[in-house]
């Protein structure tokens, strides 16, 4: 992985525009994640720190999602349903960064790394059976 990516700016947004955002990062790679969640929603995610992303408007049109460990929050548009970030399980003090809500953004130009969410254990007594992971309940 480089090390000595220069640092970038990005505007995000979700897709009617009421949530906008700005990340600052040196991006050096993608994620992808075989949860459950991720495997759905088809995520493919830049992971930065907190400090990296600014939420600039629409802070009031932010739903949040969170299941299991409730651990990790998922933010989504309560307008137009778009997943913009998520603060990680494995890493509360990053966020994901949906890439497709970022402009000038060309996924295509950075190496994507799978990481393994399917095999993180489940501790919510209302799991679902698609929920993978080894039980603790």
């Amino acid at each position: 992985m480089q090390q000595d990516a220069p640092l970038q700016t990005f505007a995000g947004s979700c897709h009617c525009g009421s949530v906008q955002f700005r990340v600052q990062a040196a991006v050096t790679e993608l994620t992808t994640c075989d949860c459950s969640l991720c495997r759905m929603r088809n995520a493919l995610m830049l992971k930065v720190p907190e400090s990296a992303l600014t939420l600039l408007q629409g802070e009031e049109a932010l739903a949040l999602y969170q299941w299991n460990t409730r651990r990790a929050r998922h933010y989504f548009c309560r307008h137009c349903g778009i997943y913009v970030f998520h603060n990680k399980r494995a890493a509360p003090d990053h966020f994901g960064v949906n890439v497709f809500c970022l402009e000038n953004f060309d996924p295509s130009t950075v190496p994507v790394r799978a990481t393994e969410g399917a095999g993180m254990t489940v501790e919510d007594a209302a799991a679902r059976a698609q929920w993978p992971g080894p039980r603790r309940i």
